[in-house]
């Protein structure tokens, strides 16, 4: 048993809410009213959630919403924590709880979804020849952690994937197509999408990500890197059994699963950096972020024009050397 006094839960049900605005407001105080922290989205077409609490707290959140028919068979993804892994508490209402924006042509999963794969399943399909391995997460997800071999969707937000795989169906037809996200919870959508699309032989790993790597049999085989996830820990462990860093520094292409955002506050773009290079580099994507007048990097550590000027010509320097 962990000694650790917090947990991480995440979780999603695709369920009808009659009134998510008013439901939004009373889960709000009810949440805060519990002292939880995390990000919950609510719609008529369900509740999607991930929030941070002690054990006390969290065991009291999920026996209360539990014992609401609604989500009485409702899962939640555990993990234990050290401490919140949120600074504040979010209840939104939006119009879907992912976002894959298909208008009039969305999916119910509840109606049309692929084939739950349970993760020993998963791990077998994804060893044979006629099978495609589809991320269904957004790029800078795939690039610290993914299944081996998975394909790897140039988008930047999920709503991207439809437009994606039109322009790429060539990659899955007479292809056993197997999906997987995090927690389940895209897939869900998207591989009803795909049946909808043509795609007959569609398979999802069931709780995502993070239920395949807490299962007892697979150990999270076949995952090389770490599983990015949407809160302060940045990205959690999933093979338990041998890892693979597969992340790379931005900077410097060397081996590297440590995310930080451009200092540029207008672009803010994740990127992979080592903290050497995080303080060389400025914490900048690119030489504008790096002259943008609100450089959080230098605002923070109270640089002055000489050092920046400094380290300015450190960097051309180096890109010099790079040629």
């Amino acid at each position: 048993m962990s000694n650790k006094d917090y947990r991480v839960l995440l979780y999603y049900k695709y369920v009808h809410i009659e009134d998510p605005e008013t439901f939004r407001d009373e889960h709000l105080q009810f949440c805060q009213d519990l002292d939880l922290k995390g990000r919950i989205i609510v719609a008529e077409e369900g509740l999607n959630g991930t929030v941070s609490g002690t054990v006390e707290q969290t065991n009291q959140y999920m026996e209360a919403l539990q014992a609401d028919p609604r989500f009485e068979d409702m899962t939640f993804k555990i993990d234990e924590a050290d401490e919140h892994a949120f600074k504040k508490m979010h209840v939104r209402h939006k119009d879907e709880i992912v976002n894959l924006s298909l208008g009039d042509d969305d999916i119910n999963p509840n109606e049309q979804t692929g084939e739950y794969l349970d993760p020993k399943d998963f791990y077998e399909e994804m060893k044979k020849e006629d099978t495609i391995v589809l991320d269904a997460r957004n790029d800078y997800e795939y690039d610290i952690g993914h299944f081996r071999g998975a394909i790897r969707p140039d988008i930047r937000n999920f709503r991207e994937l439809p437009e994606w795989i039109k322009d790429n169906k060539e990659l899955l037809e007479g292809k056993r197509v197997l999906t997987y996200c995090t927690g389940g919870i895209r897939c869900e959508k998207f591989s009803g999408w795909l049946k909808e699309e043509g795609f007959d032989d569609v398979g999802q790993l069931h709780g995502g990500i993070v239920s395949y790597g807490k299962d007892p049999e697979v150990k999270g085989e076949l995952w090389d890197g770490q599983c990015y996830v949407f809160d302060e820990r940045i990205s959690v462990p999933i093979n338990q059994v041998e890892h693979k860093v597969v992340g790379r520094d931005y900077f410097t292409g060397e081996p590297c699963e440590r995310y930080i955002n451009c200092a540029n506050p207008d672009c803010n773009e994740q990127i992979l950096s080592s903290e050497e290079n995080e303080h060389f580099f400025l914490r900048s994507c690119s030489h504008e972020c790096r002259v943008h007048p609100r450089n959080r990097y230098i605002e923070e550590h109270g640089l002055s024009e000489e050092e920046v000027q400094a380290k300015m010509e450190a960097i051309e320097g180096y890109e010099k050397q790079k040629v």
